[in-house]
């Protein structure tokens, strides 16, 4: 019996201890209140609304003309839509309706649109695709897209990121998009998407024409390569160097280039005939480029009949000590060139620089939604690709403009930075003095500054 009772006191005191411990954790929870105030966490939207209002929206309309002349959206304001998007931290069209709506429509004059009208206006965009046949019969389809590659550059202009008058080196090199859309075509990568050829200066994006992702990149490349130097010539913008990869070494490519830029610089694909000239050549130079050494050298090729260009090698040994049927010790990358002034070193420095732009890639892949295309077929995608090259311009001229540094950002900050450094900043519209004002919650000083210069 005696057993039993401490059994049961024993019970009895495990759960009286469990109850107390629940009732501390009751009382150290924090109280929370409901409020039914409209306050965003996206308070630093509305300034980067404001500018592309100001900036990228005049220019737009201008171009691709009014949309409607009573109720509904211009072009200006569904691009602003889709901006909006991705400087929201959304990665998909359907973002805006999903979940962005009820914080963007707070601002008392700019209207944003529904991911339903984006849709619409990126077909109503679109244009027929250009057909082009090989010699072998097969037909591949291109996308030119000119209005909107003649709006990518007069915005650029607008934003003061191109000046009218002025030369610039020019890289042009093709992006491989995978996607499952109806109309792609499996690519040498093994994957199905598209293969848009995309032109930049600098860290801007100045020229896009997508194709099918099963044609030869060096396919009617000259053809686009044409449309972009024209649209850039038109805007009165020329073009001093040009850099391009092996998938542009060929002859009607290399004449259209010369043809549009002061001088060039082209990555030459291996040759079997150059071999034995290359492995004869004496007087190397050794350089040491990004803390590794190579050994430099350069000749005059006629690399076609009647075309004499200066071809600049570059060596390196192999650190695994094999040696190539062809190559031997060395591996021989060679950059062909009309530039007969600047040293071997030089002229490799130059080329190498062209590795940066593959970061304008990732970018527009990861921030700028070109890994969820939107459309089914590539007319209309290829209007999405341009409409987000040009939001991404202005984000570059929005880190340009903002003083980044007060905000713990970099020029070079990924879109996401920017979301959660600058964008992400609680706010709320008041109307008071019969105007509106908006109350930022931050003890950052800063915010002061981008929305005074907003305002004028």
């Amino acid at each position: 019996q005696k057993v039993a009772q401490d059994f049961a006191m024993s019970d009895f005191s495990l759960i009286l201890v469990l109850r107390l411990k629940t009732s501390k954790i009751v009382n150290d929870m924090a109280k929370v209140q409901i409020k039914s105030e409209k306050i965003t966490p996206f308070g630093g939207i509305f300034h980067v609304r404001e500018l592309f209002s100001r900036f990228v929206a005049p220019i737009i309309d201008k171009v691709l003309g009014i949309r409607c002349t009573s109720y509904g959206y211009q072009y200006s304001e569904i691009v602003g839509s889709l901006a909006s998007v991705y400087f929201c931290g959304g990665d998909c069209v359907e973002d805006v309706t999903s979940h962005l709506m009820p914080h963007l429509s707070l601002h008392p004059t700019l209207r944003t649109c529904s991911s339903d009208t984006i849709l619409r206006a990126i077909s109503e965009l679109a244009v027929g695709n250009t057909t082009y046949t090989s010699d072998t019969g097969r037909s591949y389809d291109f996308n030119t897209a000119t209005m909107l590659n003649s709006l990518l550059v007069n915005v650029l202009l607008n934003t003061g990121q191109l000046m009218a008058g002025e030369s610039y080196d020019l890289d042009f090199d093709h992006q491989f998009i995978e996607t499952e859309k109806y109309d792609a075509k499996m690519t040498y990568k093994k994957f199905t998407g598209y293969s848009p050829g995309v032109a930049v200066i600098g860290d801007l994006i100045v020229g896009i024409e997508n194709s099918d992702g099963n044609a030869n990149v060096r396919f009617h490349q000259q053809d686009t390569l044409e449309r972009i130097y024209s649209n850039l010539e038109s805007e009165n913008i020329h073009i001093k160097r040009s850099r391009m990869d092996c998938g542009s070494c060929s002859r009607e490519i290399v004449e259209t280039v010369e043809k549009h830029s002061e001088l060039f610089y082209i990555r030459a694909n291996r040759c079997g005939s150059l071999y034995d000239s290359l492995l004869a050549l004496r007087g190397w130079q050794r350089e040491e480029i990004n803390g590794i050494g190579y050994e430099l050298n350069s000749i005059i090729v006629e690399k076609w009949e009647g075309k004499a260009y200066r071809l600049v090698i570059q060596r390196e040994r192999r650190l695994d000590g094999e040696q190539d049927l062809w190559e031997g010790e060395y591996t021989y990358r060679c950059i062909l060139t009309n530039d007969y002034t600047s040293t071997n070193r030089e002229i490799v420095e130059f080329y190498n620089l062209r590795g940066g732009k593959e970061r304008i890639f990732d970018d527009m892949n990861n921030g700028f939604g070109w890994a969820r295309l939107p459309k089914s077929f590539m007319a209309e995608n290829t209007v999405f690709l341009l409409l987000t090259a040009i939001i991404r311009n202005f984000y570059k001229f929005l880190m340009g403009r903002l003083g980044p540094k007060a905000f713990g950002l970099k020029k070079c900050s990924r879109i996401k930075a920017f979301v959660f450094k600058f964008v992400s900043v609680p706010a709320k519209w008041i109307r008071t003095a019969r105007h509106y004002e908006l109350n930022i919650y931050t003890d950052n000083q800063s915010y002061l500054n981008p929305f005074a210069l907003a305002d004028g």
